[in-house]
């Protein structure tokens, strides 16, 4: 793409863009460009059209990918090339909605004992604890730890947006003890060079560990920790407004998710057929 590639990286860079999106939607536009091989100048809707159907249908790419490529190549056309988008000729692939995958408080007390090291251990309570994502927690540094006001900060979080959360009790005193023994300096999870955090990859893989040591079968992920920190909240009586602005969502509709999940309020409506005059 050569100069277009620096366009689209400037305009990406000018909305603010985190640096994950811009290498994602520059990764998308350049694997579109080769898909035919010739100048995005010279495409157009056509184009367009028959690659995200490929996408669907030949290379049956996952709905995660098909939407990514989705928002870069539009954000190409209409910002970079300032051409319009035609979204009723080229719509957007509907997602399908999947209920996230949720712990007990039964699971996530074996998955937590099976964990031995104190760090690890840390820094997955943490994540539950608080409903943080993995980048969040791994990106915590030592000061957003406020233990007067028993809060975290996360600091740019998804949507570039800074928020407070819980911090828990048990968390602290946790954390204190973590501290104690590792005495981290900036980053509140450094890796083994204390100038960088942790990395994800090497959280997931403790969490998969953990999984397999607590014998559970579910398909879970470090992420499955928020969404049980959310679902435990919504079943212990928490109303959802509090926990969108705990899990930093910009809508209600997104943390209604939880509604579906726990069957709380289900089980509060009476069936239409309790409700008729008895004979």
């Amino acid at each position: 793409m050569g100069a277009l590639y620096d366009q689209m990286k400037m305009d990406l860079e000018l909305k603010n863009f985190s640096p994950k999106t811009i290498t994602c939607y520059l990764t998308c536009m350049v694997k579109f460009v080769r898909h035919y091989g010739q100048s995005p100048v010279e495409m157009g809707e056509e184009e367009i059209r028959k690659y995200l159907h490929h996408l669907i249908h030949e290379k049956e790419a996952s709905q995660s990918f098909i939407n990514q490529a989705y928002s870069a190549i539009k954000f190409f056309y209409e910002v970079t090339l300032g051409r319009p988008w035609n979204a009723t000729r080229i719509p957007r692939s509907k997602i399908r909605k999947k209920l996230p995958v949720v712990l007990s408080m039964h699971e996530v007390q074996s998955l937590l004992s099976s964990v031995a090291n104190l760090k690890h251990l840390a820094i997955l309570i943490t994540i539950y604890s608080a409903g943080l994502r993995l980048a969040e927690a791994t990106h915590l540094k030592v000061s957003d730890i406020d233990s007067e006001r028993m809060t975290i900060l996360v600091r740019q979080g998804k949507g570039n947006k800074d928020r407070y959360t819980v911090l828990g009790q048990k968390n602290l005193e946790l954390l204190r003890q973590y501290y104690k023994t590792y005495r981290p300096v900036e980053w509140l999870f450094p890796s083994k060079d204390p100038a960088q955090p942790l990395s994800g990859s090497s959280v997931q893989k403790v969490f998969k560990n953990a999984l397999l040591r607590a014998g559970i079968k579910k398909k879970a992920s470090v992420h499955t920790l928020r969404h049980s920190f959310a679902t435990h909240l919504l079943e212990s009586g928490t109303d959802l407004y509090h926990i969108q602005r705990l899990l930093g969502h910009t809508t209600a509709k997104t943390t209604s998710v939880y509604l579906h999940i726990t069957g709380r309020d289900i089980a509060k409506v009476k069936s239409p057929i309790d409700l008729l005059p008895s004979h």
